[in-house]
């Protein structure tokens, strides 16, 4: 019995000195580096292009888009004139949205294709012109306005390439002469 409690005692008062040990004599990796797969090559990291502010748009290069569902109060219009596809890949864009009442909002904004989708508001506009907003890319969400998810998704992005369609592919999509199921990603029935 004095034997087994010997026993025991040494084997704790060992387990108890190595834990004191140092890291750097433990033969154990603590924190391994995460693996990457040798065919896998460090990219450039996306930077974006110089942004101009357009002109206001003019009512004939205006493309009403309609969402999905119910239009709600707002009509939404793009000036095809001004819409671009930068060598960022952000898709740039003048949004006019008119309420029943006749209430006029401008924007410029971009889009880029990402698989999560992100959106920036470049300018407000007024009657006078744009007016620049210092503002960063948001994720397009639940939360972001209908317009721009149905933009990201059935007009501007190619579904699962995650990049921008060709401007005249978006142009004619806006016009509803690409049907949205073809720009949706997902199998006809």
């Amino acid at each position: 019995m004095i034997q087994t409690r010997f026993t025991r005692f040494s084997f704790l008062f060992a387990i108890l000195c190595g834990a004191s040990a140092p890291a750097e004599d433990s033969p154990f990796i603590h924190e391994p580096a995460p693996f990457t797969p040798s065919s896998v090559k460090p990219g450039t990291p996306w930077t974006e292009a110089l942004t101009r502010l357009p002109p206001l748009p003019d009512d004939a290069d205006l493309i009403e888009f309609r969402l999905d569902g119910s239009q709600g109060s707002f009509r939404y219009f793009i000036d095809g004139k001004h819409l671009s596809v930068g060598p960022d890949e952000v898709v740039r864009y003048t949004l006019v949205a008119r309420s029943d009442t006749g209430a006029r909002n401008l924007s410029f904004e971009g889009i880029r294709c990402t698989p999560q989708g992100r959106y920036r508001i470049f300018a407000y506009g007024t009657g006078s012109g744009f007016t620049p907003v210092n503002e960063d890319w948001q994720k397009i969400g639940p939360a972001t306005e209908r317009y721009r998810v149905e933009l990201q998704r059935h007009h501007f992005c190619i579904p699962r390439a995650f990049k921008p369609r060709p401007l005249k592919d978006i142009k004619r999509s806006l016009q509803g002469h690409i049907a949205p199921r073809r720009n949706s990603g997902f199998l006809p029935d």
